[in-house]
């Protein structure tokens, strides 16, 4: 089996994959938007390999194959960075929740103590 089809088949399995995560709601729109884009440049490069070529040639690139895995890298970067953006946000989130339940329990305990206080001086 040659390069350019396992690359377009690896690109179907992605998109399938995808698309069967989007339906199990096992993944939500953003990051199904980002995984197909990934499996779309795998099978546009699956199918027009001398796409890597031209834009190889196009950034000054003298080893073509080198691209991808230039690409790659990058892409990687930027989502780990998206990923830890996010994941700062969340416990952002989680730390001011905490806090307020913690303000929260406190003002229910002040009420069960001034509610016990005012039944004990009420005459039975």
């Amino acid at each position: 089996m040659s390069a350019q089809i396992t690359a377009a088949l690896i690109g179907l399995a992605l998109a399938g994959s995808i698309l069967y995560l989007v339906r199990r709601d096992h993944l939500h729109g953003p990051y199904a938007l980002w995984w197909l884009v990934v499996a779309a440049a795998t099978l546009v490069l699956g199918f027009v390999p001398r796409t890597i070529d031209w834009l190889a040639h196009l950034t000054g690139i003298a080893y073509p194959p080198v691209l991808p895995l230039i690409i790659g890298v990058s892409l990687i970067l930027l989502r780990l960075l998206q990923l830890d953006i996010e994941r700062s946000r969340q416990e952002r989130q989680i730390r001011r929740l905490n806090q307020k339940l913690a303000i929260l329990e406190e003002e229910l305990a002040s009420l069960h103590k001034a509610q016990r206080a005012k039944a004990a001086k009420a005459p039975a």
